[in-house]
């Protein structure tokens, strides 16, 4: 193909360049931006390097879409055909040139020519060729210069040329001659894979550019992680693709662009299945078919190596994983003094690659696939049955692949034995997740005799309530329950681990609790597993079962620890007694830490421990304990680490950044918690208050879409489903948002929602958050005596409980309700105190809001010290990120006559954004309008205007559309 074009005046040639997948370009911006610099720079010589798939033609493809005027565009491929075509990729380029050499008619020297029987199309336009001079040697040397003329004749040109690596050698020595002294108005551009050039020099010997040429090497890679989910999200149109199912895709195709998307493809609903957890996305992908494209020239490969490569080849995909050279002879039983020949054919034929010192294996999982897919059922079943043989032999025991080979070779018997020995295994090195797929898998396995389902299944329940693979492992045991081979007494312990499972997915609260009631009463014989089902059931912040109910299951519980002599359970139900009664403002709770094991003697105490600490941290920053929380978070996590515990590290982590809402602590708070929430969102408790938290942060930085969007997913509209401290929040942040926007209606119906599930839980200890919004909200309708009504119950109930939180947020409620009475004196006083308490905390942001309400009842009275306290504010609220509240001080200061009183001087930011033009350009690449800006920035529609213009100017960009949300975060 061949294709001459200036863009934006004239084409000529062949058909465009195939068109792939995805609208975008990712991975290669740089690369992209020096061959836009390279190529004007004329002469230029551009030099692209990559695999296959890599992305080379979709580069240059890029290049092209630019004005690239006045460039002609000349461009032609090498082909990979049986017969020599000396020079044909260049003569195929000019091919399309007939058009311009009839307007311009250049003049061109006699030896021209010669090029005239090579190119008939344009033969008319070239001037008669000279007498041959039976000498091979001058007569190429005479087409060289032919071609070089003509290309320099044509004015401006860039020579494109795609795939070098399959050039004849006369193109190649065609091409070195032109890059080593180019015409000065001559650009070249070529694309080649090393791996298939002989001798790894793509021009046939070692090419250096002279001075004065412009020349740039240009090796693609391929792409990583977060540039395989960047381009899959493109591809499907997705916004939000999760880090699990990225992750698993490269690992499938090596992060090679054309692999990705054939396997997106092949892939049935990939827009489903993006959002898949790792388990999930392991399945999905593992299920894919091998790209056709990708099969036959897997196969073409292979045909080309002698017989000895290829069972050489056919081992290593039968072995799976990367192997020494003497494993993968042993597998493919040949010979020792075959193997090196072998292994030296298959990796100079790109089948097998060097993948870490001295293990060879495929490039990638669909390669690997592809040859696997060549062998026969008994081919394949003779090679696993080797790979048993032979990785019988290593030490340790590779287990897992112990377990697959068998299982593949059809020996149920010790499938099932090394896949229990490998779950094992993983269990005890805090592997939960694999260990889980292994049950699964030997589970699933209809001949499984009874008696090993029984302790299978157990197995599998203890295992998955450690980890965070929760829907799968719920799945499987649900289809055990009415599996015949269960006997009654593993039903029990089963239907237990089910309902433990359950509580921690979205909508599952209600029938986890009733499975595990059910499981309690199945449970006689085994009084230690039916004392850990009574703890859960004991935690009272789960769904709408008011707390009186929760009390028998806690007493219960204390019972039962007091009551054991096995020390695992008994820190097991430590865990769940003392957060539990922590987290409805016990006092009691606090002071017993003094008495907590520092350390225990086994990895299941420690596991134990590390809930312990989590459980407890989780307590203490909801009550209010911030720095407590904060020491037995750090143990906590540690703990999980050493023991292997992620189910209680989410947990941890998740309570973190709560803690870092609570307490400032806001820088990267954004993008750990989006990380954190597609990592656990299977995990309801996990998810949700991630979501509070990134609601409240959306909040305050005046973001009401996103802030919605979050806070519907803390449980707020379904609080039977819900963690109800979690759920309650919701409600709060959702009224305070509503609140905002000066919508009194919806925040009343959200406060009041709130204040109804406090009422019908009865835990007072939960309203710190609800409380202050609450409040406002109802004086904002004129509900006064409801605020009142609200107020007198939240300090009835929290009385005689240990949470200093809602005692600050009490001390505010009741500013409130004084200073809409008009009572400044007292609602300054409560205003104080509810600072004082914040701020020993800490909690600064909760801090600042009830400063600025102290320094508006201070305003009328004292204009110079309410605007001072206001000036004030403003920096603790721009330090913090809040905004939306930052810019309200602003407008209060401004109505009140002052302004912000700056302490260096006003500074000129000259180019650079001044922090409110960044405010704007963050607004704006987030698609608010100037309205929608000058609303959460409380500025005029004019001055967003304004301001918009200069951020537009600053940054070089002609609109809106220009502007990338991430480069404001």
């Amino acid at each position: 193909m061949a294709r001459a074009t200036r863009p934006g005046a004239r084409r000529s040639g062949g058909p465009a360049l195939m068109r792939t997948s995805s609208p975008v370009l990712v991975g290669r911006d740089d690369q992209l931006t020096a061959l836009r610099c390279a190529v004007p720079t004329q002469p230029a010589v551009v030099m692209i390097e990559g695999e296959a798939g890599v992305g080379k033609s979709r580069l240059v493809r890029e290049l092209l879409a630019t004005d690239l005027s006045p460039l002609l565009v000349l461009m032609g491929h090498c082909q990979p055909v049986g017969e020599p075509f000396p020079y044909g990729a260049v003569l195929e380029a000019l091919r399309g040139t007939s058009d311009l050499l009839a307007r311009h008619r250049p003049r061109l020297s006699p030896v021209a020519g010669v090029v005239g029987p090579l190119l008939p199309e344009i033969a008319e336009f070239l001037p008669v060729p000279p007498a041959p001079t039976g000498d091979p040697r001058t007569e190429r040397h005479r087409v060289f210069r032919a071609l070089r003329e003509l290309l320099g004749a044509l004015g401006p040109v860039l020579l494109v040329v795609e795939d070098l690596h399959w050039a004849d050698s006369g193109s190649r020595q065609l091409l070195r001659f032109l890059m080593g002294d180019p015409p000065p108005t001559l650009s070249i551009v070529v694309t080649y894979r090393r791996e298939d050039i002989p001798g790894g020099m793509p021009l046939g010997t070692a090419y250096r550019p002279p001075s004065g040429i412009a020349s740039v090497v240009l090796r693609l890679s391929p792409l990583d992680v977060d540039e395989v989910r960047a381009l899959t999200a493109a591809i499907l149109g997705e916004d939000v693709v999760s880090v699990e199912f990225a992750t698993k895709l490269r690992e499938r195709t090596a992060g090679i662009p054309f692999v990705v998307e054939e396997t997106l493809r092949a892939l049935r609903n990939p827009a489903g299945a993006v959002h898949a957890d790792s388990t999930t996305a392991r399945r999905l992908l593992d299920t894919v078919e091998v790209p056709v494209l990708l099969r036959d020239a897997m196969a073409e490969r292979l045909a080309a190596l002698p017989v000895t490569a290829t069972r050489l080849a056919q081992a290593a995909a039968v072995l799976g994983v990367p192997a020494p050279a003497e494993l993968l002879g042993e597998v493919a039983a040949l010979g020792e003094q075959r193997v090196h020949a072998a292994l030296t054919h298959a990796l100079e034929g790109q089948v097998l690659h060097e993948v870490d010192a001295g293990r060879y294996g495929f490039r990638h999982a669909l390669a690997q696939q592809a040859v696997y897919d060549t062998l026969s059922g008994p081919d394949r079943g003779q090679i696993h049955d080797r790979a048993i043989d032979a990785l019988r032999l290593v030490e340790p025991l590779p287990l897992v692949q112990l377990a697959e080979h068998s299982h593949r070779a059809g020996r149920t018997a010790a499938w099932l034995g090394y896949g229990e020995a490998a779950a094992d295994h993983a269990t005890g090195i805090g592997d939960a997740g694999a260990a889980t797929a292994l049950l699964r898998a030997l589970l699933a396995e209809p001949s499984v005799p009874a008696a090993d389902v029984d302790r299978l299944a157990v197995k599998l329940g203890q295992v998955a309530h450690l980890g965070i693979d929760q829907v799968d492992p719920t799945t499987t045991l649900d289809r055990l329950l009415v599996d015949r081979r269960l006997s009654t007494s593993a039903r029990g312990e089963v239907r237990l681990y089910r309902g433990l499972l359950l509580i921690r997915q979205a909508g599952g609260a209600e029938e986890g609790r009733s499975e595990i009631e059910m499981a309690i009463a199945d449970l006689g014989e085994r009084p230690d597993l039916a004392a850990k089902g009574t703890s859960v059931l004991a935690q009272p912040f789960t769904g709408m079962t008011p707390l009186a109910e929760f009390g028998v299951w806690l007493d219960r519980t204390t019972r039962d620890r007091r009551a054991t002599a096995d020390p695992e359970l008994r820190l097991s139900l430590l865990a769940n007694e003392l957060g539990s009664r922590l987290h409805i403002g016990d006092p009691q709770v606090v002071p017993a830490l003094e008495t907590l094991p520092r350390a225990v003697d086994t990895m299941g105490e420690q596991r134990q421990l590390a809930r312990i600490h989590c459980n407890l941290a989780d307590a203490c920053t909801s009550s209010g304990h911030f720095r407590l929380a904060d020491d037995l978070l750090r143990s906590g996590l540690r703990h999980a680490a050493e023991s292997g515990a992620p189910f209680v590290a989410s947990t941890g982590r998740v309570t973190r950044a709560r803690l870092d809402w609570l307490t400032g602590q806001w820088d990267g708070l954004v993008d750990r918690s989006l990380r954190l929430l597609e990592e656990y969102r299977d995990l309801f408790p996990n998810s949700s208050e991630l979501s509070l938290v990134l609601g409240s942060l959306a909040m305050a930085r005046g973001e009401w879409g996103e802030a919605i969007s979050h806070l519907t997913e803390t449980g707020a509209f379904t609080p039977e489903e819900a963690i109800t401290p979690v759920a309650v929040a919701g409600c709060a942040a959702l009224a305070l948002t509503a609140l905002a926007q000066d919508d009194v209606v919806r925040a009343c119906v959200d406060a009041d929602r709130g204040v109804e599930i406090l009422r019908a839980k009865g835990v007072w200890a939960w309203s710190p958050e609800l409380g202050p919004a609450a409040v406002a909200s109802l004086l904002a309708a004129g509900r006064e005596l409801d605020a009142e009504a609200f107020v007198d119950s939240m300090a009835s109930g929290i009385a005689d409980l240990d949470v200093p939180l809602s005692v600050a947020a009490l001390a505010q409620c009741r500013g409130r309700l004084c200073e809409a009475r008009g009572d400044l004196d007292a609602a300054q006083a409560h205003y104080r105190d509810s600072i004082i308490g914040y701020e020993s905390l800490p909690a600064p942001y909760y801090a600042a809001l009830v400063a600025e309400r102290e320094a508006v009842c201070t305003l009328d009275r004292d204009p110079d010290k309410g605007a001072e306290s206001l000036s004030a504010l403003i920096d603790t609220f721009d330090t913090l990120g809040a905004t939306r509240d930052a810019a309200r001080c602003r407008h209060l200061l401004r109505t009140a006559g002052g302004a912000k009183p700056s302490r260096r001087g006003r500074r000129g930011y000259g180019n650079d954004l001044s922090p409110r033009e960044h405010e704007v350009a963050r607004l704006l690449a987030a698609g608010r309008t100037n309205r929608e800006i000058a609303e959460v920035l409380f500025l005029s529609s004019r001055t967003v205007e304004q301001h918009a213009a200069r951020v537009l100017r600053k940054l070089g960009v002609t609109s809106r559309a220009e502007l990338r949300g991430d480069d404001f975060g």
